[in-house]
């Protein structure tokens, strides 16, 4: 050992990103193993790679006993006191045992072992750096596909994207740049494992993030996310600054912030309600583009049966269903979708004391549903 490798694993310090020491202590353990293979010793041995001149010596540490049992592990009190008077019982002992033509065999035998113990310190640091990005967006490119897996480099690792996290109306092709959600990392024997989506509610809120400056400043704040990726989402919004327009800010001048985020979920139709503490109001708003008539609430059951014009009825409830499921996603209340004669059949519309009809109130800010076909209009 010399100067050249502690030069050596300075410059490797800088490149990988892997402690001096780290690597210094998995070269004293791989020459503690060479010792032992190369020269047949089974005793307890400890290696010093002295730090500056990089010279290196082997110590064999042995228990000071009154009877020796096995020379190897063991050296009697008078015999260790003739080195050192001050050695007692029950002390470690001990001496340099440096062969001279170790650092050839060391340095053959150790570096396998070095190479190892190298490989798993560059795998601590991306673990420890992609750890902390759980729940976080990374833009990478998609390098390889096969029947379960997407592998998408993120730089130093690949993630996994899993056909169940893939969204339905995607096409992907190697060396495409698409952004992911980090949904998992995992610490495994092979190294850190990634796992990303396209689907996660979190990459539309983090799409958001990045796309609004008020969102990401705190002016404006995401209260929920309902989503069926691929075909349609819903976002609550919010702001305690009543100048400011929670749903106007996310759409963006001519619609050019949601635009972004519609592009990169490939025509994915986004609504943006406003979000509000009175379920009446919320569930109302969350069933946009639809006008409602009435919101009956029951609290113990968390349930609203809604009422809205006969010739909405469907526009309410959506394609399959999905315009009522996301409201109820979104606002977390079971809704009860009635049409307006149904509702009068039923006598539960017009209720007692209710008051005037949501749709007939002109101030109703409406939801702002975005998608390619609109953008003109």
């Amino acid at each position: 050992m010399s100067n050249e490798l502690l030069d050596a694993l300075t410059i490797l310090e800088k490149e990988k990103g892997i402690s001096k020491e780290v690597i210094i202590e998995a070269i004293e353990a791989a020459l503690i193993s060479a010792y032992k293979r190369n020269f047949n010793q089974a005793q307890n041995v400890r290696v010093d790679l002295n730090r500056d001149t990089g010279t290196m010596r082997v110590f064999a540490r042995k228990d000071v006993v009154d009877e020796v049992y096995d020379p190897r592990l063991e050296v009697s009190v008078e015999e260790a006191q003739s080195v050192n008077p001050s050695f007692q019982v029950n002390d470690v002992m001990e001496m340099e045992v440096t062969p001279k033509d170790f650092g050839r065999i060391a340095a053959q035998t150790a570096k396998q072992v070095v190479t190892q113990r190298v490989r798993e310190a560059e795998r601590g640091v991306i673990y420890s750096e992609f750890v902390d990005r759980e729940e976080d967006i990374m833009t990478g490119i998609v390098q390889r596909i096969d029947s379960k897996f997407i592998y998408v480099s993120l730089g130093k690792i690949e993630a996994l994207l899993p056909v169940s996290e893939q969204m339905p109306n995607e096409k992907y092709k190697p060396h495409d740049r698409i952004k992911v959600f980090i949904t998992k990392v995992e610490k495994t024997t092979k190294g850190p494992q990634i796992f990303v989506s396209r689907t996660h509610p979190g990459l539309l809120k983090r799409l958001f993030e990045i796309e609004v400056p008020e969102i990401y400043d705190g002016t404006v704040e995401i209260k929920s996310v309902a989503r069926e990726a691929g075909d349609r989402s819903k976002i609550s919004v919010y702001s305690e600054n009543s100048e400011v327009d929670p749903v106007g800010s996310c759409v963006g001048p001519k619609g050019q912030r949601v635009q972004a985020i519609v592009n990169e979920l490939k025509g994915e139709k986004i609504d943006i309600v406003n979000w509000s503490n009175d379920p009446v109001e919320f569930v109302a708003n969350a069933l946009s583009p639809s006008k409602v008539l009435d919101v009956n609430v029951n609290e113990e059951e968390k349930a609203t049966t809604v009422v809205v014009p006969d010739y909405q009825l469907s526009l309410a409830i959506g394609k399959r269903g999905q315009n009522a499921r996301l409201a109820a996603k979104l606002t977390n209340w079971k809704i009860d979708i009635k049409s307006e004669s149904d509702a009068v059949q039923m006598g539960i519309y017009p209720r007692a004391g209710a008051n005037v009809p949501l749709e007939d109130s002109e101030d109703d800010e409406p939801l702002f549903s975005f998608n390619d076909d609109e953008l003109d209009k």
